[in-house]
């Protein structure tokens, strides 16, 4: 980013606009505490900046996803130069969200090594069966899986790695990993990370039963997937449920 541009992006930093979506993307991190979706101090949620694709909003390193508020937010380029904010950013926070941003275009990208996702992970199959669950079936068509492990995503090239083999799909599970959930607007990918979680949970928990499982026929999963793309009101109804909820 040329300093013009980055003395752009501090510039809109406390603007009203990019000021509510720090507030909106501290109040996810938050519902992802709440919901039991953090680990520790790790993992990222990143927003890009309205109408951009070289700056992102992002949280920082060392705070606990439940204690993040709107002025602990940090804003950054594509290059992990920190732009505006108070606090330090972690090296591989920028390495996957970056390249997520830059190579998928998607504006929210949230990654998470939440339990259930995680578990199936570490499966054969290394991902949710959309035809399973009425919850999984809304993701039917929407995911890809990063088959393989290739370590702690400590430099740029793995996060490329990460991208690339997310595609156009709004969901890739990452082997042995965890997952990382896009979408255009932070409600609607917030409803997608709870809905995937307990869309994993309940698979695992069938899956732990014993009996055979049995799924859906493929174009059933394909009309709910649709389906429930039509009803994204009750995502926005929800984060705004819990920003009533959640101090």
């Amino acid at each position: 980013m040329t300093s013009r541009a980055a003395t752009t992006a501090t510039a809109l930093f406390d603007t009203p606009a990019v000021a509510a979506l720090r507030a909106d993307l501290a109040l996810a991190l938050r519902a992802a505490a709440h919901h039991g979706l953090g680990e520790g101090v790790c993992n990222h949620f990143s927003v890009a900046l309205p109408g951009r694709d070289d700056a992102f909003l992002l949280n920082p390193r060392g705070l606990l996803w439940g204690e993040v508020r709107a002025d602990d937010i940090v804003l950054v380029d594509t290059e992990g130069r920190r732009l505006a904010g108070r606090h330090p950013v972690e090296s591989t926070a920028m390495f996957i969200h970056a390249a997520v941003h830059r190579i998928t275009g998607q504006a929210c990208v949230l990654h998470t090594h939440m339990p259930y996702a995680t578990a199936l992970t570490l499966t054969e199959d290394r991902a949710l069966d959309t035809r399973l669950s009425q919850n999984a079936m809304r993701f039917h068509g929407r995911v890809a899986v990063d088959a393989d492990y290739n370590g702690l995503a400590l430099d740029a090239s793995e996060g490329e790695r990460i991208a690339r083999a997310m595609g156009d799909a709004e969901v890739v599970f990452l082997a042995n990993h965890g997952v990382v959930v896009c979408g255009a607007r932070l409600d609607h990918a917030y409803d997608d990370l709870y809905f995937l979680e307990r869309a994993c949970q309940a698979q695992v928990l069938a899956q732990s039963s014993g009996r055979a499982l049995r799924p859906v026929r493929a174009e059933l999963a394909e009309r709910v997937a649709r389906q429930s793309l039509q009803e994204r009101l009750q995502a926005e109804l929800f984060f705004e449920a819990l920003r009533r909820t959640l101090a």
